[in-house]
């Protein structure tokens, strides 16, 4: 007997531990979704950053299709062909010598923060392993990237967190010159926070951060699991500055929706990670590395690359559109297209209400907190669907303000 999946068995079957919508979607094409029944959606979400080329883009089929006959996996007891040939592409893009892959985010910063210690340890020893972050910052989900996230709540309850981490405040240098030191292995950042509210570094943070880490003797880490792969309108924001790293992380994207993740750095600091010291079961799974390298070649033409920031304005024009009509946003803020819409205090904590009212209006949308609206779409949407989708929006809007 056949059976069809529904909520209710996510509810049955699932941890809980998160809380979908109602709608499951079963079928994608460009920037658009459909459920199981038929009904279509704007995707503005991208899966959270992830697809960057919405979804069954002709490039990565084929690359998967192309590899799903050939190898699927490998242990790394043998390197394969699509993983050298994705790093090759990597390295050559990017400030970076060497690459670990793996498969998300969390394992990208899990391996760059390993890799800060291991070489802090092996060149100046045990002393130096302070690690500085900052508040509202977002790293991953395993116990040690959770610590370093600046948001407690992620930590809380699962006892004793990880020693010698320290936060300070996001975009205030002061605050980060009170924290590093002679004792800081490194120093990880978000050159635009995500999760913790889609606030852009400004340059002066940035630079200092880069100066404060030459001065100390630290690392500085990029974390581009979510602003990286185009979004900003460069394949990774490190440019939009012109302030290079000592590492950086890459994950989202990097894949297209195949789980995929890359920890990039320097041959100095690669070479503590001797064999042994660090690994992944499926880093450089074929399959991934095929798929991804189709990812990194599409996004990084200068067709996708320039047509970001025209997206990007589209988006803003229709949310101060949007704001005149409804005084509802106190702030539009993001680069390319990842971009921020916080609500006005006067409009209240509404972002999960306003989420549901998109769904119900054909719409996929996120939030970066309760009150702020958060826009990560395919960077290949076309102006026509960013034109419906916001139509979608002002509908939306316009239920929950009657609501009042």
């Amino acid at each position: 007997m056949s059976w069809t999946p529904t909520r209710e068995a996510f509810d049955q079957y699932m941890l809980p531990n998160y809380s979908p919508q109602k709608v499951i979607p079963v079928r994608g094409e460009g920037s658009r979704l459909w459920d199981q029944e038929g009904r279509e959606y704007i995707d503005f979400a991208g899966g959270i950053a992830v697809n960057g080329l919405g979804h069954c883009h002709p490039a990565l089929m084929a690359a998967l299709k192309a590899q799903s006959e050939k190898v699927w996996h490998l242990s790394n007891v043998y390197t394969n062909e699509p993983a050298l040939k994705l790093a090759r592409t990597l390295v050559e893009k990017t400030f970076a010598d060497k690459v670990f892959l793996c498969s998300s985010g969390l394992e990208a910063n899990e391996a760059a923060l390993k890799l800060a210690r291991r070489y802090a340890h092996d060149t100046a020893g045990e002393q130096k392993h302070r690690i500085v972050s900052f508040r509202q910052s977002f790293h991953g989900r395993s116990f040690f990237t959770v610590s370093v996230g600046g948001q407690p709540r992620y930590s809380q309850g699962f006892g004793p967190v990880p020693g010698g981490i320290v936060h300070g405040t996001y975009n205030d240098l002061d605050s980060a010159r009170e924290l590093i030191n002679d004792e800081t292995c490194a120093v990880i950042v978000e050159p635009m926070q995500g999760e913790g509210g889609v606030t852009p570094g400004t340059p002066e943070f940035l630079e200092g951060l880069r100066k404060l880490c030459d001065d100390h003797k630290a690392l500085l880490i990029f974390d581009e699991v979510q602003c990286g792969v185009g979004r900003s309108g460069h394949l990774y924001a490190y440019m939009h500055y012109g302030i290079t790293p000592d590492i950086l992380t890459s994950a989202k994207a990097l894949g297209g929706g195949f789980p995929m993740g890359a920890m990039m750095t320097t041959d100095e600091v690669a070479r503590v990670f001797v064999v042994g010291t660090h690994g992944s079961t499926y880093g450089g799974n074929p399959l991934g590395s095929a798929v991804a390298l189709a990812a990194v070649d599409t996004i990084s033409s200068p067709e996708v690359l320039l047509g970001v920031e025209a997206r990007s304005q589209r988006f803003r024009e229709h949310l101060q559109k949007l704001n005149e009509k409804y005084d509802c946003f106190s702030d539009i803020r993001g680069m390319g297209l990842l971009l921020g819409a916080e609500f006005k205090p006067s409009f209240g904590e509404r972002g999960r209400e306003v989420l549901a009212a998109a769904t119900e209006e054909g719409l996929m949308l996120l939030v970066a907190g309760p009150n702020v609206l958060r826009f990560a779409p395919s960077l290949v949407i076309e102006m026509e669907v960013i034109d419906e989708g916001m139509a979608r929006l002002d509908r939306a809007l316009a239920k929950v303000v009657s609501n009042d």
